[in-house]
């Protein structure tokens, strides 16, 4: 494999309007606010390999929006062209598994120091172009000659609603095959209930997954959890019930109900895992590129919480195809999950990419032996750097 250099780095707005609005406790999205990355990596005989990287923000769950990664991307460009990325270096890394090596990520560290969100759609964009110019899929360069799960099986997300809404948009999706609803709630935990029993009356035996985006006290959470656990659903994992900051709070869910309390917001590095591990906050922790700085961390935070016999789950913000692809090849290189909620590219009133990930209902397929990097490229006319 000859070194490779990053000739150009690009970045272009990301703006795609949803089908409606998404609505969660503490924020609410009517178009995506990202920032698209293109990469060129070139080998010394001239062949160019381009890769591309999602910076997905969600304010307030990512301190930045969307000015603010297109100002700090704009700056990194001068810093990171001419960077040289060499055979040697890719088989080493400060995060303990395969990627672009110490020095490449050192560098990446010091670029976007305080902006994780961008240094993920930079890494994404290397590990893409360089997967490529190697001619294998960016799950096989992480997993190296590990087992890959390339089969997937997604929830979908259902924003906070009232009853009859949430029932609505329930069958609508069910009526595409999707047989396990991540369903928001954390604005009023009755009223959430409420919500969550009318979708199991109207779909008796379907599955769920509560996600509070900190939006509960520990004895609010414990209260919904009774109200839906006492009407009969079978709720798989109830994700960030209290505020990041409240770890008695969460201790507290977590300890009171046999429901594994999964962490987000609480993680968003290793030494926050290991946190939890120490005062038992959480019973699993999902993993997402753009608060953990990129798809190596995202790999080495999930071996770790695996090794420890934690649950793990694969989210995203709300992101295009693009994004969710780079948090897929990472659960394939992890040889599989607990809990899939990669979606969010069907809440989308437009798709911006081809190939990537491909969904037929709840079912993902992350590539195959073919896939080159990513697998995916950008078609919108508005995608113009």
């Amino acid at each position: 494999m000859q070194p490779v250099v990053l000739r150009t780095l690009r970045v272009a707005p990301l703006s795609v309007p949803l089908s409606s609005p998404f609505v969660i406790a503490t924020a609410r999205m009517e178009a995506t606010r990202a920032v698209l990355v293109q990469v060129e990596l070139v080998r010394d005989d001239g062949v160019a390999f381009f890769g591309l990287g999602e910076a997905a923000a969600l304010p307030p769950v990512t301190r930045e929006d969307q000015p603010e990664l297109l100002a700090a991307l704009g700056r990194a460009s001068s810093a990171l062209e001419g960077l040289a990325i060499g055979p040697a270096v890719v088989r080493a890394s400060s995060h303990g598994v395969a990627g672009l090596g110490a020095p490449v990520e050192a560098l990446l560290d010091r670029t976007f120091e305080g902006s994780w969100v961008a240094r993920a759609a930079v890494e994404s964009a290397l590990l893409d172009a360089f997967a490529r110019a190697q001619g294998v899929a960016v799950d096989r360069l992480l997993a190296g000659e590990g087992t890959l799960a390339r089969r997937l099986h997604t929830d979908i997300t259902l924003s906070i609603a009232g009853p009859d809404e949430m029932v609505e948009a329930a069958r609508a999706w069910s009526a595409r095959g999707f047989d396990c609803f991540k369903v928001k709630v954390g604005h009023a935990w009755q009223r959430d209930c409420d919500a969550l029993r009318a979708v199991h009356d109207a779909l008796p035996g379907k599955r769920f997954r509560l996600d509070a985006n900190e939006g509960f006290s520990a004895k609010q959470a414990l209260a919904l959890l009774d109200g839906v656990l006492g009407a009969g659903l079978v709720v798989e994992c109830f994700e960030q019930p209290c505020r990041r900051d409240d770890v008695a709070g969460m201790v507290e869910v977590t300890r009171g109900s046999a429901v594994p309390v999964v962490a987000d917001e609480s993680i968003r590095s290793m030494d926050d895992l290991e946190q939890i591990l120490r005062t038992g906050a959480a019973r699993g922790v999902n993993l997402k590129l753009v608060k953990l700085g990129g798809p190596l961390a995202a790999l080495a935070v999930g071996r770790r919480a695996k090794a420890e016999g934690m649950g793990v789950m694969a989210g995203a913000m709300v992101e295009t195809r693009l994004g969710l692809s780079a948090m897929a090849h990472v659960v394939s290189a992890l040889g599989g999950v607990d809990w899939v909620d990669l979606d969010t590219h069907l809440l989308l009133a437009s798709d911006p990419f081809v190939g990537g990930m491909g969904t037929e209902g709840p079912r993902v397929e992350v590539g195959d032996d073919g896939t080159l990097g990513l697998g995916c490229e950008a078609r919108g006319p508005g995608l113009s750097f």
